[in-house]
């Protein structure tokens, strides 16, 4: 019998501190919907403590959650863990995750604690989160830069105070793999009782080694990968969740450790996380990217067509690459549309939600002739996007011209706050004009720091999918948009993103000072 690796998916906490990356109550809980799917172990569902949005977020996720279990993030402070502990009450399984952090320069610079003074509050956190859950787990922040002989000493101290996993997270991806081994190595020989807890890796992808890292983790003694979809998170990412899960199941020659995760499942998360977040997945992405089974080369095409393995070393069915879709089209019926949304991990709480994505679907059957699993994807997340609750603008109109030599025009009107207001503006192409109309209306002050435009599925027909990032005040927020017409996607997306930036979510950094 091999042993169970654990999976533990932070797609929904590290993976949404992504500059842009933040999620709505209800697309984190699509998200865990499928995670669950993917038949996950553990999902870390965000950090309570954070702003109400996010406690809200946890507390549904906890709700609905019944096969993996739900975990949240809290510093060692007592309201952080009063609100994690809250948060995941109504889960069937609950865990708490709590740290602190135990390098040099965190503790002198950021805590300015003594170690001494570390280690007190480290045993409290982790016996003031069992009063709400026996699953407790205790990170030392940048074990990665942490002295051994410390580490030692306060996570033998935790684990005597009650925790059972102990995650070792890079937390900014310093180290390699045979560094960062040797220290689970090493922490597992020399502390007296390591038995009594699971041991984790938690990477960063920094110098493009998080998955390298916590392999070397993993046979070292390491039983649970803390990963997310595609890599999300923050900076340069986190070890990515579909990577070591293929990484495991292909090299079971190597690996003394195997998964539960449902591989099938993998490219469906990919896509909808994908979808959501508005991150574009590069087609030459290890497992879930467009090309990551594409043969193009003639020796390839040749070797494949001859026998698969010679250059393929896992089949694509297994992760969720099918030739074999159900084209939907402008004849398919409402039974057909509803399930397989549900397929894809899309519930409608009421009819009327269902009636109205459906008509939306009709008419994008009259624009397209077939419409496929992205662009069934596509369509739910840009109606999310244009359904706020707190939507302050929502797009009435929009007539655009263009002609060689001219600057090109752009009519917009606006919902604005219960009336409707027009504007037309002029730029050196159709998008830039219609972003300018916009601004002359909304006065956002923002700045344009990203646009994105990529074809969901083939053809001149396809949805196009925009991606907008807007910075202001420090703060961060990606929109996007879909749709047959580039230049209203681009609006969508613009639009989407203004009304993030005026929703009062902001939130508190998980690695802020204590």
């Amino acid at each position: 019998m091999k042993d169970h690796l654990i999976i533990f998916d932070t797609t929904l906490r590290d993976g949404e501190q992504s500059p842009g990356a933040s999620m709505t109550k209800d697309e984190k809980v699509r998200i865990a919907k499928q995670l669950e799917k993917l038949n996950v172990d553990v999902i870390e569902a965000g950090f309570p403590a954070a702003s109400i949005g996010d406690f809200d977020s946890v507390y549904a996720v906890a709700s609905v959650v019944k096969n993996s279990t739900v975990c949240a993030l809290a510093r060692a402070v007592e309201n952080d863990i009063v609100k994690a502990g809250e948060a995941i009450a109504p889960a069937q399984s609950g865990r708490i995750h709590t740290f602190i952090a135990t390098s040099p320069i965190h503790m002198e610079k950021k805590l300015k604690m003594t170690p001494d003074e570390v280690v007190d509050r480290a045993v409290w956190a982790v016996k003031r989160a069992r009063d709400f859950t026996d699953d407790v787990e205790f990170s030392p922040e940048d074990a990665g830069r942490s002295e051994v002989d410390f580490l030692c000493r306060v996570i033998e101290a935790v684990i005597d105070a009650g925790a059972t996993t102990i995650n070792i997270p890079d937390t900014v991806g310093y180290n390699v793999p045979d560094q960062f081994g040797s220290l689970f190595e090493a922490l597992i020989e020399r502390i007296p009782n390591s038995n009594k807890a699971v041991f984790s890796a938690h990477c960063h992808n920094d110098l493009g080694l998080a998955v390298a890292n916590s392999l070397a983790a993993v046979s070292n003694g390491a039983r649970q990968i803390e990963c997310t979809i595609n890599g999300l998170g923050e900076r340069a990412g986190n070890t990515a969740l579909e990577e070591v899960v293929m990484a495991v199941k292909t090299r079971q020659d190597i690996f003394d450790v195997d998964t539960r995760i449902v591989t099938e499942e993998i490219v469906t998360a990919s896509k909808l996380v994908s979808n959501i977040t508005g991150f574009a997945i590069q087609p030459n992405k290890a497992i879930v990217g467009a090309n990551a089974f594409a043969h193009e080369s003639g020796i390839h095409q040749d070797g494949v067509l001859k026998h698969r393995e010679t250059y393929e070393i896992m089949r694509a069915e297994d992760v969720g690459w099918s030739t074999n879709k159900m084209v939907m089209g402008k004849h398919s019926g409402r039974n057909a549309f509803k399930t397989r949304l549900e397929e894809l991990g899309v519930v409608f709480e009421t009819e009327q939600a269902l009636n109205e994505a459906f008509v939306r679907f009709k008419e994008l059957a009259d624009q397209k002739h077939e419409i496929f699993d992205e662009d069934l994807q596509s369509l739910v997340t840009d109606n999310g996007n244009q359904n706020l609750e707190n939507e302050t603008y929502r797009m009435v109109s929009l007539k655009v011209s263009t002609e060689t030599g001219e600057l090109s025009k752009s009519e917009v009107t606006l919902w604005i706050e219960g009336s409707e207001c027009s504007a037309v503006a002029t730029g050196s192409g159709v998008v830039d004009a219609t972003f300018k109309a916009i601004e002359s209306l909304v006065k956002s002050g923002v700045t344009l720091e990203l646009y994105s435009v990529s074809n969901v599925t083939n053809g001149t027909d396809s949805l196009g999918e925009t991606s907008v990032r807007l910075e202001k005040g420090g703060r961060i927020v990606n929109g996007q948009g879909s749709d047959t017409d580039i230049v209203l996607s681009s609006a969508k997306a613009y639009i989407n993103a203004l009304n993030k930036i005026m929703a009062d979510s902001v939130k508190a950094h998980p690695q802020a000072a204590v």
